[in-house]
């Protein structure tokens, strides 16, 4: 944390350094914001970021996992949610991911849902489906 921002960047073990000047997530005071995450496999040291597979199923439920990993290092989790922004990058995928992410909250025992908007965006790099941020406010 700087002493005069009061603000951590957070980059868990599992993701790459970003390529630019950003942070996967930032916390500040009880303030959690993950940046937009996408469906790459845990980081590898030496090995450029991997999509999870070709699938919306693979990518939105890796990407969900690469959100958590944010929350867990900002030390906050699902329940501690208030807002989530899913891009995709087709019309035709809304209500696959609407069925994988509501079978991933319930298996995560969510309390209770976040507010929620998905929209479609088309500039993710190529081979990629989905990308989804959140806003975490803890305790």
């Amino acid at each position: 944390m700087t002493a005069s921002t009061g603000k951590t960047a957070l980059t868990p073990e599992t993701h790459t350094t970003p390529p630019a000047r950003f942070s996967h997530g930032v916390r500040k005071g009880n303030i959690l914001q993950v940046a937009g995450q996408v469906g790459f496999l845990p980081h590898v040291d030496g090995r450029p970021p991997t999509v999870a597979g070709p699938t919306l199923r693979e990518q939105t439920l890796r990407t969900l996992e690469n959100v958590r990993s944010v929350l867990e290092a900002g030390g906050a989790g699902w329940d501690d949610v208030m807002m989530i922004r899913v891009y995709l990058t087709d019309t035709a995928h809304f209500a696959e991911m609407n069925a994988v992410y509501d079978a991933y909250f319930e298996e995560q025992g969510l309390k209770e849902a976040p507010a929620a908007r998905t929209t479609v965006y088309v500039g993710l790099p190529e081979g990629l489906l989905v990308e989804i941020d959140a806003l975490a406010v803890l305790g």
